[in-house]
């Protein structure tokens, strides 16, 4: 009597062993960038570049007058957004829920993660408000918060390869994961300041160079 054996490949054997984990994780989610085009995205800012190669967004520059931001088209209020970058030149940031100066190139203002290019600071998935408030967590007048920051982002950072972030907006309230580990938990409660609906902008840097790639950016608008 012969007997029959079923191969599976690793990706398959894992869907059909636990289907429930698998959707919940990107249950609810849709991409944020088409992976081709820069439809839906806009160039505001300083000489900085972007282009969309391999199914990223890529930022870079030489001599960069200005940081320069890739802002989306629509805004939007609350929400739980995942994506992966890696830095290779420059400091950079993911805006959110920014606002523009008046004006078809006004300045880009508002919330931040960081994607920090000093390992001896290493603030990456740190909370920087960007043409207001500056730092706001690790707060600049926290010098003990400054340096466990420092340490947790130290022991989480790949230089130079890819980094996995999680940014969630409910309301007042901001928390950002990096690489797994939760970074920051802010509560705003500067009336003047709290921004509650803004863009998403991906950042270039000024300075004498920068290059910048970011993929699997993917958004689940909350209720």
């Amino acid at each position: 009597m012969k007997t029959l054996r079923l191969t599976l490949l690793p990706s398959l054997l894992f869907t059909l062993l636990a289907p429930s984990q698998a959707a919940h994780h990107e249950e609810g989610f849709v991409p944020l960038f088409d992976g081709q085009s820069l439809d839906g995205w806009r160039v505001v800012g300083g000489t900085g570049s972007f282009k969309a190669e391999d199914g990223m967004i890529v930022g870079y520059g030489e001599n960069i007058q200005s940081n320069t931001f890739l802002r989306t088209e629509r805004t939007y209020t609350d929400f739980d957004l995942r994506f992966s970058y890696q830095r290779i030149e420059g400091n950079s940031g993911m805006m959110f829920r920014a606002l523009q100066r008046p004006g078809e190139n006004g300045r880009v203002f508002g919330y931040q993660c960081e994607h920090c290019d000093r390992p001896e600071r290493a603030w990456s998935g740190g909370l920087y408000d960007e043409q207001r408030r500056m730092w706001l967590q690790p707060h600049s007048a926290d010098p003990q918060g400054q340096a466990a920051f420092t340490a947790q982002g130290q022991r989480l950072t790949h230089w130079q390869e890819w980094n996995d972030v999680r940014i969630l907006c409910e309301g007042n309230v901001t928390k950002i994961w990096f690489n797994g580990e939760l970074r920051v938990h802010f509560v705003d409660t500067d009336e003047e300041h709290n921004t509650l609906e803004g863009f998403f902008g991906l950042q270039v840097h000024s300075g004498e160079k920068s290059l910048v790639r970011w993929k699997d950016l993917r958004i689940k608008e909350l209720p």
